[in-house]
């Protein structure tokens, strides 16, 4: 009998994290190559992150780097987890997405997403205010408009109109109900915050309107997921992140990946020590039969079509090994 695990997408965002002693074109570099190896691994797609103004984050441009991960690639799908549309006027959004699909045909995925910039200074530098992310639902109209030759602007939109870029809404808080109304396939995470994360397909489910660009829900669920001989193997890759995270919340800037082990010897506060282990917990980890488990409980509960994973750590090796492992779970063509 097949698992539900393995009628399932898995596809994988990179978010082009620096590390420590690497610079900000290796991390940039290192995506790349990724995508090469998920690839031949067998998976749907990858995805890849706009951060602004983040010491700790190459990647800055979207869709200039999707772009350089689809030129490296010959069949994976290749997208943005997300475009913040906020930041952005849509007409440059619908262009951009045009010329990738017009020179990937079949391949691009558009994930978008509602946030503004982290700090007063980035959102200034961008010229967007605190308030640009309540228009989300129009702003996410206009673009779709480009698209169809509809826009309320009458320009049409070179070489967007009348291609097909599947749109995907990455549902934080009135997200879900967004992508519900559009009728769009939803991203929605992460496995931390499960109950938060089930109301919100349910809500998606229950208020889903079929669209021109989905005729039925579509739910990918997104978090982390850590694969390796051991669970304490499985589970140190998850040191880097977390700790940033936790240096992140206790000093305002988020700093590049340190090697674990490093961060396992070093004298943290009280905050700082709470931050961080709180940062090692809910996520799936442990050896393939554990997370295949765990994998096969969650899907059963959201009914999610696809898993993004959203792993980030200083091991690149490890990583890499970790989705293969991962791959194998999940039984994809290439594994």
């Amino acid at each position: 009998m097949t698992s539900v695990i393995e009628t399932t997408r898995f596809s994988v965002l990179d978010r082009s994290r620096t590390r420590e002693g690497h610079s900000d074109a290796e991390a940039l570099r290192d995506t790349v190559a990724l995508a090469r190896d998920l690839e031949h691994l067998g998976y749907e797609r990858l995805w890849v992150s706009e951060h602004h103004g983040v010491p700790g984050v190459a990647g800055s441009a979207p869709t200039v780097l999707a772009a350089a991960v689809a030129a490296a690639t010959r069949t994976l799908r290749v997208g943005t987890g997300g475009v913040m549309l906020p930041n952005h006027q849509p007409l440059v959004v619908a262009e951009q997405f045009g010329v990738l699909e017009s020179l990937f045909p079949g391949r691009i995925d558009m994930g978008l997403g509602r946030s503004v910039g982290f700090t007063d200074g980035v959102r200034r530098a961008l010229g967007r205010g605190k308030d640009e992310a309540e228009d989300f639902a129009g702003q996410l109209d206009e673009l779709l408009a480009f698209f169809t030759g509809t826009s309320s602007t009458r320009v049409h939109a070179r070489p967007s109109e009348g291609l097909r870029v599947p749109p995907f809404v990455l549902a934080m808080g009135e997200g879900a109900v967004i992508a519900a109304r559009a009728g769009l396939p939803m991203v929605i995470g992460d496995f931390r915050g499960r109950e938060k994360m089930l109301r919100g397909i349910e809500r998606y489910r229950a208020e889903f309107r079929p669209s021109a660009w989905a005729e039925e829900p579509y739910v990918v669920i997104s978090g982390t997921v850590a694969v390796a001989g051991s669970e304490h193997e499985a589970r140190r890759l998850l040191i880097p992140e977390a700790w940033s995270m936790a240096y992140s919340r206790t000093h305002g800037t988020f700093p590049p990946l340190p090697p674990a082990e490093r961060v396992a010897a070093r004298e943290m506060t009280t905050k700082e020590r709470e931050l961080y282990e709180a940062g090692l917990r809910g996520h799936i980890v442990g050896t393939e039969s554990q997370v295949a488990d765990e994998l096969d409980t969650l899907i059963k509960e959201s009914g999610a079509q696809e898993v993004l994973v959203t792993t980030s750590t200083y091991d690149r090796e490890g990583l890499l090994e970790s989705y293969r492992r991962l791959a194998r779970v999940a039984r994809l063509t290439g594994s």
